[in-house]
């Protein structure tokens, strides 16, 4: 039937008679340019490439101060010899160590302080984990103090570990609150979570901070995580296992990100060239996977991040340069 159609035009349509002459007389003439050794141009498209190539989008943010740091203090780490865990705070705080606090109870505040429920002190935290948890110490921490404090159950406790995997409960969870009551109307940060992994007779994996969340006065809440620049950053680079980072959180409602002062960032940054064009400053991370390698000038280029190949969503600047707005 096919057929007998193809035919009748042939015969009755002079158009489908002088359109397949001139392809079969295209088809002819490439194979024999290319059999002479002329190129034929082709069109090729990548399944990848998007059209149109817009630059990814700018993150915007807003700049605070974060009054409270934690990082892990030297030594070995167990749940029956304790941690040390350094603070170094910009006023007056308490250092809460609350030890086998519930995950469920302490996700459960977290969220309650996002509606509604300031938490901005010692008691305030206290009272929220209503004793979900097998043992709190406290220490009072100066503005100038650099002291390590020795976190540790009571050998009368008996607890050795926290039960198999998944587990139901925190090792170790940290919390900075400011001690007086005149620095949280001034501070837009008014308390840290750390959330710790301390090792036991079940899970031996080495100690290290797991989360950190920042609370604000607004109710809303930062999750801190770490920036992935090169290795001669001079301590900038953050990892999952660092003991302290003060880097930017890029997962922020409202589309905000606290970051650090201006010369902090550019101290770090500064002699770090960009990965593309070797030329310029690094000043860009690249969002999801935080790889701060590029400069302003290049990241508008790039649609996939030149060290990771994952898809750039957003970017922020590192610093701001004086032109921008």
């Amino acid at each position: 039937m096919a057929g007998v159609f193809l035919a009748t035009l042939y015969e009755y349509s002079p158009l489908f008679y002088i359109s397949v002459v001139s392809l079969c007389f295209v088809v002819t003439a490439a194979m024999v340019l290319g059999w002479f050794g002329f190129d034929v141009p082709v069109i090729l498209r990548s399944y990848d490439e998007q059209e149109p190539s817009l630059p990814a989008a700018e993150k915007q943010m807003v700049q605070v101060t974060n009054p409270f740091a934690l990082e892990l203090g030297s030594g070995s780490a167990s749940v029956t010899d304790g941690v040390l865990v350094r603070p170094c705070c910009l006023e007056s705080c308490v250092l809460s160590c609350f030890w086998g606090c519930e995950v469920s109870t302490l996700q459960g505040v977290l969220h309650a302080h996002q509606h509604g429920m300031m938490l901005s002190t010692h008691q305030h935290f206290q009272e929220a984990l209503n004793l979900h948890y097998y043992y709190c110490q406290k220490f009072h921490i100066s503005s100038e103090d650099r002291a390590e404090r020795h976190a540790q159950i009571p050998a009368d406790q008996g607890i050795t570990d926290f039960g198999p995997l998944p587990r139901q409960r925190y090792p170790l969870v940290a919390v900075l609150t400011l001690e007086e009551a005149q620095e949280r109307h001034v501070n837009d940060i008014v308390a840290s979570v750390i959330v710790i992994h301390v090792p036991d007779d079940k899970y031996k994996l080495s100690a290290r901070i797991l989360f950190q969340y920042l609370l604000t006065s607004q109710g809303s809440m930062y999750e801190l995580k770490p920036l992935f620049m090169s290795a001669d950053s001079g301590g900038m680079s953050g990892s999952a296992d660092s003991g302290h980072t003060f880097t930017p959180s890029d997962t922020q409602s409202e589309d905000q990100i606290p970051v650090m002062e201006e010369e902090d960032w550019s101290e770090g940054t500064e002699g770090r060239d960009c990965v593309v064009c070797q030329n310029a400053a690094v000043n860009r991370v690249l969002l999801p996977c935080r790889h701060a390698c590029m400069c302003d000038s290049c990241v508008s280029f790039f649609q996939h991040c030149p060290i990771c190949r994952a898809f750039v969503q957003e970017s922020f600047a590192l610093t701001q340069s004086n032109d921008c707005q």
